[in-house]
């Protein structure tokens, strides 16, 4: 089909129309699925401590993660020497807070 569009043998209101059924179709109630996936391709990298909890908190939001599971989560997803420093504390964090 894109290749038909590329070479104007149909129309992109045609196109256009056809992907937005299938995202109708396909796309619905799958939205905390992709969030999921998001969420665990999200790593720290190079990003200060605060850059990373602003995206990982826009990652967060509709993926269904919620208490232990998203501490969990957020530890798996910042740096290895950060998360080191978390587990040799007293008293580790009970949130993203």
């Amino acid at each position: 089909m894109l290749e038909d569009l590329e070479v104007e043998k149909i129309e992109y209101e045609l196109v256009g129309k056809f992907l937005a059924g299938l995202k109708k179709e396909f796309g619905e109630g799958n939205e905390e699925m992709v969030k999921v996936v998001e969420l665990r391709r999200l790593e720290q990298g190079g990003r200060t401590m605060e850059e990373f909890v602003q995206e990982f908190r826009r990652a967060v939001r509709g993926s269904g993660y919620k208490g232990r599971l998203l501490v969990e989560e957020f530890k798996r997803r910042m740096n290895r020497a950060i998360r080191r420093k978390l587990i040799e504390v007293k008293r580790p964090p009970t949130s993203i807070e």
